[in-house]
This record gives structure tokens, sequence and C-alpha cells, in this order.
């Protein structure tokens, strides 16, 4: 049935971002203005990017079993998602072991996926840790889908968001340190790759890096992705153009961040061959700017399991 893979995976990638273009109409009069995307970018000029994505250490954690919970760093004015939250599913070893950071994708409803992966790094050694990404989970304010408003024409906001993201794992990491955890890996998948390669491109102890059909060239997600078609046309309408948002890319962008210290033959990139989402070209040029990681290629559009499985073999190989 493999012939029939193609057409499946531009079905279900063209129906995806349907969707997701419905659900950013739905947000079309919340769309940044010129002035106030401006005024943001002027403010984010002189930051660096271990400036604009700061973690000051955990002073007060909530942990109740396996959960933690924590007020975020960077406030968003939301109350449910400024309440950071994430799982530790823990290995025989306890806090001395590795720790893999398992990071979801746009939207994700369910974790038990995740959590059968979990145990497969369990079974290797690893602790896993898998935290709710901004609007996700027990994040989601209340009237709006798992992830709705990470990503819409609101740029601000998916900026804060993404430096929630990458700051909280910052400091989920220092918690793990001070408990004995001495070296890390990351597995992200779409939205969570993407913050992935930001958090990569910041922490030195990170052991190994596999990032399944990240979002690598936010430029590209904006204006050319059929994923963004909403936003850009709301940003047009509010005179919005490509040279104003590439004002940010060096802090949002895996493109235009430094390569991660992590040796590039422990980084593997995964990408399916018809995704239309996180294209495979992109992606290529990622793992070019990375010193030429390995990059697994899987017949598949944006969403599948054959990826997931090429990619979980990659990394099985790299920390056996």
């Amino acid at each position: 049935m493999t012939f029939l893979r193609r057409p499946w995976s531009r079905v279900t990638d063209t129906t995806t971002c349907a969707l997701l273009n419905l659900a950013q109409w739905r947000h079309r009069h919340q769309a940044t203005t010129r002035e106030n995307l401006g005024a943001y970018l002027d403010a984010c000029a002189p930051l660096n990017r271990h400036t604009f994505y700061s973690s000051p250490p955990l002073e007060t954690v909530e942990a109740s079993d396996t959960m933690l919970a924590w007020p975020t760093p960077h406030p968003s004015g939301l109350a449910d998602n400024d309440r950071a939250a994430a799982w530790l599913q823990l290995c025989r070893r306890g806090y001395a072991a590795p720790t893999v950071l398992i990071l979801h994708a746009l939207m994700s409803v369910d974790d038990t996926g995740y959590r059968r992966l979990a145990a497969k790094f369990n079974a290797l050694g690893w602790n896993a840790a898998f935290l709710y990404l901004p609007f996700h989970y027990t994040r989601r304010p209340r009237g709006y889908l798992n992830g709705e408003l990470a990503i819409t024409a609101d740029l601000i906001r998916n900026s804060e968001g993404l430096r929630q993201a990458v700051s909280e794992l910052r400091q989920l990491m220092s918690w793990l340190r001070a408990r004995g955890c001495r070296e890390f890996g990351l597995y992200g998948t779409s939205y969570g790759a993407w913050a992935g390669a930001l958090l990569a491109s910041l922490e030195n102890d990170i052991s190994f890096i596999a990032l399944l059909q990240p979002i690598t060239d936010t430029e590209h997600a904006i204006w050319q992705s059929p994923a963004g078609a909403t936003i850009r046309h709301l940003l047009r309408r509010n005179g919005i153009d490509a040279a104003m948002t590439s004002r940010h890319a060096h802090l949002t962008s895996p493109l235009h961040t430094p390569r991660p210290a992590t040796s590039p033959d422990r980084i593997v990139l995964g990408v399916g061959v018809y995704d239309l989402i996180a294209p495979p070209d992109r992606v290529e040029a990622l793992a070019r700017a990375w010193n030429g990681t390995r990059l697994i290629i899987s017949p598949q559009g944006h969403f599948g399991y054959v990826a997931a499985r090429d990619m979980f073999a990659a990394v099985r190989e790299i920390i056996a």
C-alpha cells in the first residue's frame, strides 16, 4: 500500500492546513498591528538569545506524584497559560540518570503516545520529562482548543509563547541538575521540535538531539507555508511584510541561531518526504547549517507514524 502514501499524505496535510487557517481566522481581530509589532521589535533589538530566553532559578515548585508546576518567568497575562507544568517519568536510577526532554506537537490533545515513548527511554536507562508547552493541556485557557492560541496572526503572542517554552525548559533543566542529572537529550516533534532547536543553541550539556519535522525557518512558515495563509493575509492587511518580521529571526528561527554544542553525529533531523508544513528543503537547510547532521527522510507527510519509528531507531543507536 506504499503507493497510497503520497496521495494520503497530501490529503491529510492539506486538510490540516485548512483547519489551521480556519482556527487562525477565528482570531483575525487579534492580528498584530504594524505599530505594536514595531514597538515590540524595537524592544527586542538589544536582546541576545540568552537574555531573551532568560531562565531565573525555580523558587516555587509545586510537586505532586510525578507532576511539577511553577510560575512562568515570562507571563502572558493569561492565568492558565502562565502556570508552567511538566510530568516526569523516572527510570530505576532516579534523578541521577540522564533525562530526555520530550516536546510535543502543536495542538496535541493526548499524551498517551508520549508516555509510551517515555517508557521506551526508561527501558534504556533514561528519565523522561514532558513540559506542557504554552496554551496546551492544563495551560489551555477556557473556551479555546489545545494550542489554538500558540500560533495566530498575533505575532507578539506567538513569540512570547515560544519564549515561555524555551525559558521554562531551561528552568526545568536547572531544577533537574540540582537533583543530580548531568546529561540531557532532546526529542521534539513539529512545534516542540522548533522550541527544542532553539533550546539546543543555548545549553551545552545536551548529548543527543532528535527533532522530528521541526519548524526551522520562521520566515518560510509565515510567508510561504500553506499553514500560514491566513496569518500572512491578516499581516499584509495590517501593513506588515517580510522585511519587518525578519528583524526577529535571530531570536526565534533555528536557521538564524548558532548551531548546537552537541556533536553533529549525535543529532538527527527527521522529515516526511511529502511534508507541506515542515518541507524537506527547509529541514535539509538546517542539517547543512548544523555541520551536516544526520537527516532521515521518511515516506509520509507531516502526520504519520513512519517518521517517528525511524527517528526512535536512530536515537536508540546513538544512546545504546
